[in-house]
């Protein structure tokens, strides 16, 4: 995608939305942190429901330690690999009260090095927690870089580099979330709704779907096949073979 479209892509995302959010709940940089590693392979929605009794008792690592791997089950238990989950998180919060005090780290090396947190979830702390132009690539933003050709790549590291280059300074601080939420909401793994999308004509997908109950553009309906007329049933001629049996049993 060139340039000036990739402005223009940013451009009417921004129109929608001048400020995104995060749609997980949070209450500080600690929570931000637990809600992004519950999230994977989850819904915010589902995480959200779990996370919020969690986040009345449990705000600090220090009180996730005291609550226990056992207490910690109990609140997250409807989110899936919540077993694993559970002892990351654990583990998680004694690394950040044996060596950063309690506090989480803005450093995306000290954060990726915490149990069950990848170079994604460290980038969406860096970014939602301590306003970081990182874009943290997801499966949303992973399928919007490939389908539009914003930033093509086989793999989310690649789509995330390619957007690191192409996203002007301007858009980078929101790029994440403009994206995420274009992904989620409009351009739908399944079936993309192109019909109400605002950069429909500078995306490359090309079988861009047309509204509900219309057809796509181009197409034309076939004429009905005309039904012949009745008419009389052909009479088929005896062949000779049947002519002679005919004779014999006379």
């Amino acid at each position: 995608m060139k340039p000036e479209k990739v402005a223009a892509f940013y451009s009417r995302l921004r129109d929608l939305d001048a400020h995104p959010e995060t749609e997980l709940r949070y209450t500080n940089p600690y929570t931000l942190l637990v809600a992004v590693a519950l999230s994977a392979q989850a819904t915010d929605v589902g995480v959200n429901k779990a996370t919020g009794p969690l986040f009345q008792v449990v705000d600090t690592p220090e009180k996730m330690l005291v609550l226990g791997e056992a207490g910690l089950k109990n609140y997250i238990k409807t989110i899936g690999l919540f077993n694993t989950k559970a002892k990351n998180v654990m583990a998680a919060a004694q690394i950040l009260v044996d060596e950063y005090g309690g506090q989480v780290p803005r450093d995306r090396e000290a954060l990726e090095r915490l149990p069950g947190v990848g170079r994604k979830t460290a980038n969406v702390v860096l970014n939602v927690a301590f306003g970081e132009s990182t874009i943290a690539v997801d499966t949303h933003i992973f399928r919007v870089g490939n389908r539009t050709g914003l930033a093509p790549g086989k793999n989310p590291l690649e789509v995330e580099l390619k957007l690191e280059k192409v996203t002007p300074a301007e858009f980078k601080r929101h790029a994440h979330h403009w994206l995420i939420l274009h992904g989620r909401y409009i351009c739908k793994a399944r079936l993309p709704e192109c019909w109400r999308c605002v950069v429909k004509d500078l995306c490359a997908y090309p079988d861009k779907t047309p509204a509900p109950g219309t057809k796509p553009s181009g197409t034309t309906t076939k004429p009905a096949k005309a039904k012949k007329p009745p008419g009389k049933r052909a009479v088929k001629k005896p062949t000779a073979k049947k002519k002679a049996a005919a004779k014999k049993r006379r």
